[in-house]
Parts: structure tokens; sequence; C-alpha cells
């Protein structure tokens, strides 16, 4: 299984923290993760997820990344504040 962690809007667009999903139903690029949170989770999801960072495994990471069982990929929206 990869995980998906959503952090600050993007787990508010959500509804959730986390995501388990099989590689062998989704595929195996970040590309393909990503598509898949946008399909279950609509368009509020991706318009959050267009201004955010992701990363593998604690690395930046772009969306023809391959991915493997395991790995974790975590969507890092921008963060404001005063």
């Amino acid at each position: 299984m990869i995980t998906l962690r959503l952090f600050a809007q993007a787990r508010e667009s959500a509804g959730t923290t986390r995501l388990e999903l099989d590689p062998a139903e989704v595929g195996d690029t970040v590309g393909d993760v990503l598509d898949e949170a946008v399909n279950r989770f609509g368009q509020t999801f991706a318009a959050v997820l267009g201004g955010s960072k992701v990363w593998v495994n604690g690395s930046p990471a772009e969306r023809a990344t391959n991915l493997a069982a395991g790995d974790e990929v975590a969507v890092l929206p921008p963060v404001s504040g005063g």
C-alpha cells in the first residue's frame, strides 16, 4: 500500500488526514495517486493541490516520481500566518 498524507487545507478539503491506496489499483506514480485523490475528494481538493508541494518519503517529488509499496506521499499546502 501507498499512504497519502494530507496536511492543513488539503486535510480540510478532503475531510481526512490519510488515505491508503493500492498501487495495483491506482497506478505507481505520484501523479496517479494525486489523480485518484482528486477523483475521491473533488474540485476543492484539486484547487488546494494546485498550490501545494508534494513530498515522497521526506523528499520533494514530481508527478512522474515512481512509487513502491510502503511509500508515503505527503501533500503540503502553503503556510500562511502573521
